[in-house]
């Protein structure tokens, strides 16, 4: 069987997905059917649709609930893949899956694995200020994210970068790394090394209401979580006489140094800023209070100045 005539079974979503089954196509690999998710109506859908490209390449689609249920077993089992590719897929394959293709199964994970395991690892990276992160093919075990290295390619955490401008890079390091990647895979060719669990970390899911500002922290910090959270992201906020702020947008510089006490948040002109606890300050750079800008005139009205006292 030569490389242009083997065939996956893919497990797909979100734009990871889309653009890694592109890839599997560009390198002639026989998609025989995508298992993938039906949208959430409450999660804001700013990725690709990764069904789409499947209707316009003919490829068979299933959206079941559980992947490891006995008809979808049956269903993978019929296309009697080479391969099982799972990208982006927010669901564990079972060892009964993972034991029916030819060559194993293959996940794509947004980190430098060992670094970051489990989920949301690119806000993960961008909340604890990491200067880089990346993506890593890797065979999948039973264990989420343990499985033997195959390849990594990294990418680079700019000083305020948010977590979707780097998620943005991702997506290309992803489709990179398989175009990369698989020629020797197909081939038989290329080599696997296993994880050290010891020397990375494993990470669970985040919820809106960990975006929650803690003013006690330094002004790195808090940026870092303003950028890890920011839109399409729910955001990061706090709550001051009574009234919930949104902070959605910060820019930091090392060298600013608060203009006073703080915490506290206060306008110059009509540039907003922090000033925190650790002596420094940055820049908000988009506030809003019940889904409208906060302005130095809206603040005075609110709270009686153009600047809110966070020790309140």
């Amino acid at each position: 069987m030569t490389a242009l005539t083997q065939s996956a079974v893919v497990f797909g979503y979100h734009s990871v997905g889309t653009r890694a089954l592109l890839a599997l196509l560009h390198l002639g690999i026989e998609v025989r059917l995508l298992v993938t998710h039906h949208d959430d109506s409450d999660e804001n859908q700013w990725f690709d649709n990764i069904r789409e490209v499947a209707d316009w390449q003919g490829i068979r689609w299933i959206a079941p609930l559980d992947p490891n249920a006995s008809d979808v077993l049956e269903q993978v089992r019929g296309c009697a893949p080479d391969w099982i590719f799972s990208f982006y897929y927010r669901h564990m394959l079972g060892p009964e899956l993972l034991a029916i293709p030819r060559h194993g199964g293959y996940n794509l994970h947004g980190s430098l694995l060992p670094k970051y395991r489990g989920r949301v690892p690119v806000n993960w990276a961008v909340l604890r200020g990491e200067q880089q992160t990346g993506m890593s093919l890797h065979r999948m075990e039973q264990q989420p994210d343990a499985g033997a290295l195959v390849n990594q390619q990294a990418v680079p955490i700019l000083a305020n970068d948010t977590a979707h401008q780097v998620f943005q890079r991702l997506i290309c390091a992803g489709e990179a790394l398989l175009l990369r990647s698989l020629p020797s895979m197909l081939a038989g060719k290329h080599r696997e090394t296993p994880l050290d669990l010891a020397n990375g970390s494993y990470f669970g899911a985040r919820r809106p209401e960990d975006g929650r500002i803690d003013w006690s922290q330094d002004a790195w910090q808090i940026h870092n979580l303003i950028r890890a959270v920011a839109p399409p992201y729910p955001g990061a906020f706090f709550e001051h006489a009574g009234l919930r702020i949104n902070v959605l947008g910060s820019w930091y510089k090392e060298d600013q140094r608060a203009a006073g006490q703080g915490p506290r948040i206060y306008w110059e002109g009509d540039r907003c800023f922090a000033d925190c606890l650790d002596g420094r300050r940055f820049r908000l750079t988009r506030v809003e209070c019940g889904e409208q800008p906060l302005t130095p005139a809206i603040a005075t009205e609110l709270f009686g100045a153009a600047e809110i006292d966070l020790l309140d």
